[in-house]
């Protein structure tokens, strides 16, 4: 099966956030962190469907690795960066993964969120 450009564009930006954006100072998750856990979820944002179980479990080890207020705004940094290269369909699925997944997280998956307002 042939991986269209579209995918490949988007896994390409995910490496390049990987490796050029330090997560803010006092912060102990990282943008790889986050972008592991939440690889799971990238076939559904793209493309729709059913949230699978590994992107819910993804999702609740990003949380569950998220302790602090630096965690959660790093956290929300790194979503926030994604969520600038997305679509509106794809951010609209982005974004209803938390609630697919029954889980809470403090922040809105969004390109416009303030991270800094994060707690």
């Amino acid at each position: 099966m042939a991986t269209s450009p579209r995918v490949m564009l988007l896994l390409f930006i995910l490496i390049i956030y990987m490796v050029a954006a330090p997560p803010p100072a006092k912060a102990v998750i990282t943008c790889d962190t986050v972008y592991d856990g939440v690889k799971p979820c990238l076939n559904y944002v793209l493309f729709g469907g059913i949230v699978s179980t590994d992107c819910c479990n993804g999702l609740e080890s990003v949380i569950a690795s998220a302790t602090t207020i630096a965690d959660h705004q790093s956290t929300c940094s790194c979503i926030k960066s994604l969520a600038s290269q997305a679509t509106d369909d794809e951010l609209s699925r982005a974004a209803s993964i938390p609630g697919q997944c029954g889980a809470t997280i403090p922040f809105e998956i969004s390109p416009n969120v303030d991270c800094s307002k994060v707690k």
